[in-house]
């Protein structure tokens, strides 16, 4: 026997709790064509102040948790897991903008195996969704799919039905409003299977609680802050590749350049500025690459990491840190000695700058590299120590050798 338990988190909603829990329960036929034997509905009041819990409470279908104070949007939502039986969960705004109706459809998916299901606004063909809000929905699907590698387009979709076993996973999550981003970008991470299946979108009536800038800048910091959590690199290292990508394309003009005989300032300064950035670029590379390591000991696990989301190479590049840097601080010793013995300077800082620079970023992967040693027999140690435990057959940090499936996002028509 199949239960799906719907959550409605309900905040000051006296004008539309009524029409969306018949909404609910009316689904109840098509539900059970779709192979869910029973629905579950509960209401969480998050500390209303009007006649929202007044009126769910006439309902005899529904189950109605109260909080004394306003705690969340994503507290409501954990508030109604832990107090409903279903062994499949969802949620939806008390305010009528996402469509019950759908449920069946959400549900297919998660009978057949998808371990969350959401609903998704930006695939659908009718959607009523304010222009501001479709622009930032879309920026934050987009950056959601940039730090995991995994294509979704609705990253802050609040009607999902997710498998209950799946919830551990998924936790912890915040309290907030960007509850689902985080809920998206953790269960990717999570290697969690994932489907979207389109749904329509109708605008509320009376004033909206989401602000797009607070909560947009907390939809940004917190899906970012969860990406931080599980794949460092993925962000410092983008970074990181940019700014050395762009030293490349500044230094070229500036080399031709000097190879032509230009004896003006323009050359030295645009290589300096390129040095500059190419130091930053392997901190942010380095260090991105170090937390992963990190990251992984505290998951007990090896964890889908990587720039590009899977190795590229046989052998981790970090593992070749010590070397790089060793040769490049060679490198820059051997610049500075040529130079100062051939008198060779456009500029009197030139040369000299250009040699620290070098054993700056030497240095750096130096250090790196016998770090990553560290922490590879360190997780190596870990391991064992679990599998000697329970036979557990957790990963160690060092990456394997073939590249790690990505977690499923599928899409249903």
């Amino acid at each position: 026997m199949t239960t799906l338990s719907v959550i409605i988190p309900a905040l000051n909603e006296e004008d539309g709790i009524a029409d969306i829990i018949e909404r609910v329960l009316a689904v109840r036929p098509a539900l059970a064509e779709a192979g869910v034997d029973d629905l579950e509905l509960v209401v969480v009041d998050d500390g209303s102040q009007d006649r929202t819990a007044k009126i769910a409470a006439g309902y005899d279908d529904v189950k109605l948790i109260q909080h004394e104070v306003n705690k969340g949007y994503g507290a409501a939502i954990k508030t109604g897991f832990r107090h409903s039986r279903g062994e499949l969960l969802s949620f939806l705004d008390a305010d009528g903008t996402y469509p019950p109706e759908f449920y069946p459809a959400l549900c297919k998916p998660a009978l057949e195996g998808a371990q969350v299901v959401i609903g998704s606004r930006m695939m659908g063909t009718d959607s009523q969704m304010p222009l501001v809000r479709r622009i930032g929905n879309l920026i934050f699907a987009t950056l959601v799919s940039l730090v995991s590698t995994v294509h979704i387009t609705d990253s802050a979709s609040g009607q999902r039905v997710i498998r209950r076993e799946v919830l551990p996973a998924l936790y912890p999550l915040p309290d907030g409003l960007n509850f689902t981003p985080v809920m998206s970008t953790r269960a990717i991470h999570e290697n969690v299977k994932m489907v979207e299946v389109p749904i329509t979108y109708s605008e509320r009536a009376g004033r909206s609680k989401l602000s797009v800038v607070r909560d947009g800048w907390r939809f940004l910091t917190t899906i970012l802050g969860t990406a931080f959590a599980y794949n460092p690199v993925r962000i410092l290292g983008g970074v990181g590749s940019l700014f050395f990508l762009l030293a490349l394309v500044m230094s070229a003009p500036a080399v031709l350049a000097l190879l032509a005989g230009n004896t003006s300032d323009w050359p030295a300064v645009l290589i300096f500025a390129a040095l500059i950035l190419t130091v930053l670029g392997v901190m942010l590379f380095s260090t991105g690459a170090l937390f992963n390591y990190i990251v992984s000991l505290f998951h007990h696990r090896y964890i889908r990491q990587g720039l590009f989301g899977q190795p590229v190479f046989r052998t981790p590049l970090e593992h070749y840190f010590g070397r790089i840097g060793i040769g490049v601080v060679g490198i820059g010793v051997v610049l500075y000695i040529v130079t100062r013995l051939a008198g060779l300077a456009p500029t009197p800082w030139f040369y000299p700058v250009i040699s620290a620079m070098l054993v700056l970023i030497g240095v750096q992967l130096l250090t790196s590299g016998v770090l990553v040693q560290v922490l590879s027999t360190l997780s190596e140690r870990e391991t064992q120590k679990l599998q000697d435990l329970n036979g557990s057959t957790a990963l160690a940090v060092k990456p394997p050798e073939a590249p790690v499936t990505a977690p499923s996002v599928g899409v249903t028509h």
